[in-house]
């Protein structure tokens, strides 16, 4: 009996109840940013199509078996993934939709990241597209579903999937960093900032060029915050807010540094905010508007009424 209650309580921090509206919000988001994202981002897909013989299939396209890419297949794949992300952005047919958005974009990826370079920066995102069809429209409610109120456990789930993949981003970064240098510390005392920068040449980045210890400090700082990217999952209200601002922080400096984004990645940090709270507070604020708009009518016939009997007296 004793074993029971550690087991409910993971399971209960694996399957929080959270609003359904927090998941409609974020497949409007996320659906929307895989559009961008293929058009500035992971845009070179369909050109990998063309040129079929520089191909080299990653472990899980060897895995499924899946067909080299042509002019064909990519097109197809482009167009299908549009129309389901339009689709699913709309919350209409959302696991239709998403089933079919999850396993073309992830293809979608598989095929531009198959040319020896492969990014990390896209994970959550993926994760994301699969976990979000699990969860089962409300049937029982209508309206609008971006003010739906009511808890699921399921929702929790796919909101943890998304916040733990987000979080492995980043520990999984300073687990490669330490491997990289053979299981020692040396990667945040190495000179790898400023070979990127020469690299990546940029006039914020030039200039630290001229402080090194500023580069060994942003590099002890990063390395440091990655390691206990992990303790996010765990923080609370504004706690968690401060470290996701910190994250937040770290993308901004490496885009004025190196100009390296983490787009995909940021944009999954909305599955760590109150989404839900979005409707009631904008019709909070609409019924505070339509009160004061309905006082100072009422104040103004008042007026006209003391003018007039003021005229007649």
């Amino acid at each position: 009996m004793k074993s029971v209650a550690p087991m409910k309580t993971v399971a209960n921090w694996f399957t929080p109840t959270i609003a359904l509206a927090r998941i409609a919000w974020l497949r409007t988001v996320l659906y929307l940013f895989v559009i961008l994202d293929m058009h500035a981002f992971a845009r070179d897909t369909r050109l990998k199509g063309e040129h079929p013989d520089l191909y080299k299939p990653l472990f899980l396209e060897r895995l499924c078996h899946l067909p080299t890419p042509s002019v064909a297949n990519t097109t197809v794949l482009y167009y299908v993934l549009i129309a389901a992300c339009l689709i699913g952005a709309t919350n209409r047919f959302p696991r239709i939709a998403g089933w079919v958005a999850a396993p073309a974009f992830t293809w979608w990826m598989l095929i531009g990241m198959s040319d020896g370079k492969v990014d990390h920066d896209h994970l959550a995102l993926v994760v994301a597209l699969w976990v979000l069809p699990t969860i089962a429209p409300n049937k029982a409610r209508g309206g609008n579903p971006y003010a739906d109120q009511t808890r699921s456990e399921a929702a929790g789930w796919a909101i943890r999937c998304i916040q733990i993949a987000v979080v492995c981003t980043y520990f999984l970064s300073a687990i490669a960093k330490l491997r990289s240098a053979g299981w020692a510390l040396t990667w945040p005392g190495s000179a790898v900032l400023t070979w990127a920068i020469v690299r990546r040449p940029h006039p914020v980045g030039e200039w630290l060029l001229h402080h090194p210890w500023m580069l060994h400090v942003m590099q002890w700082v990063g390395i440091i915050g990655e390691f206990l990217s992990p303790a996010v999952l765990w923080l609370k209200g504004r706690r968690q807010l401060l470290a996701a601002l910190f994250f937040l922080g770290f993308h901004t400096a490496n885009t004025a540094i190196l100009l390296i984004h983490f787009l995909p990645t940021v944009v999954c940090w909305l599955a760590f905010a109150p989404l839900e709270r979005i409707a009631p507070w904008w019709q909070s604020r609409r019924e505070k508007a339509s009160a004061g708009d309905a006082g100072e009518a009422e104040d103004e016939a008042e007026d006209r009424g003391q003018a007039k009997e003021q005229a007649g007296a």
